[in-house]
């Protein structure tokens, strides 16, 4: 008789919740690399529909549907996931959005609505329904930014002083869970970034400059690797150009450059200098 032939396990499948942007799409190719097979819920309505090109299966779930969003990743058998690309909390207050019963019984139960206090509770909902989030750092190896100057042109001693002056102060809206971001000049604050998001704090800021804005963006300081965690990509140098912004100053070791190349090379055609601090 013929021998029983055992089935070999297929790869292992990784939900991805994804929001904004491009980082989803990196995370989905890094996940793929090392093995998964990729599902991705897409949150409507801020998704970038070009993400079912990256993964394996693709569906999209409305960024109020709490419960939508459990079934579907349950259906699909999933036991871990990583959430990727922002989701503007302002959605929140524009009524464009209509919370089913999970999401409505979710909320009454937050004390506040800040980021951290949404997203702990959030990976805590998952985690009871048998679904553990991952560190978004598992997938985005190649993004961490490195310390030390990444463009050609260098820093003036007045643009190094702003940044010196300024670290301070983003680590400690960090802390505060306001924002992750912040815009100087001459040593005083034109924007702190609160609900609106890392671009529009540098349109604001930067046009309160008029000209020469510092960019600085930095983690939390006990920043959670499973959600919000920091990045900066195209649209931030899009936002900067806006401006004439002069320099993006993020911290090493705990914020993503996605795209970097194309970052760098946009950044270098703009006259913006990046530079990797290590605080």
């Amino acid at each position: 008789m013929p021998q029983d032939v055992k089935k070999q396990p297929g790869p292992k499948t990784l939900g991805l919740i994804a929001g904004m942007g491009y980082l989803p799409m990196a995370v989905a190719g890094e996940a793929r690399q090392q093995g998964y097979r990729v599902f991705a819920v897409g949150l409507e309505p801020v998704v970038n529909e070009e993400l079912r090109d990256y993964v394996d299966e693709f569906t999209i779930v409305n960024v109020a549907k709490l419960g939508t969003l459990i079934k579907t990743l349950k259906g699909a058998g999933l036991t871990e996931a990583v959430m990727a690309g922002k989701v503007p909390k302002s959605l929140l207050y524009k009524n464009k959005t209509m919370p089913d019963m999970k999401a409505v019984a979710f909320l009454l139960k937050l004390k506040n609505n800040n980021d951290d206090s949404i997203l702990k509770a959030l990976v805590e909902e998952f985690a009871a329904e048998g679904i553990t989030m991952l560190n978004i750092t598992d997938f985005t190896s190649g993004m961490l930014t490195p310390v030390g100057l990444l463009t050609k042109k260098g820093l003036s001693k007045d643009e190094q002083k702003d940044i010196d002056f300024g670290f301070p102060l983003a680590k400690e809206i960090g802390r505060l869970d306001i924002g992750q971001t912040i815009v100087v000049k001459g040593r005083a604050v034109m924007a702190v970034e609160a609900i609106e998001g890392t671009d529009m704090a540098i349109l604001r800021g930067g046009e309160l400059a008029v000209s020469g804005a510092i960019v600085i963006k930095t983690s939390k300081p006990a920043q959670d690797k499973r959600f919000d965690y920091p990045a900066v990509g195209l649209d931030t140098i899009t936002a900067m150009k806006a401006v004439k912004a002069r320099v993006l100053a993020i911290e090493a070791g705990h914020t993503l450059i996605v795209q970097k190349d194309a970052v760098i090379k946009e950044a270098q055609l703009a006259g913006i200098s990046i530079i990797g601090v290590k605080y």
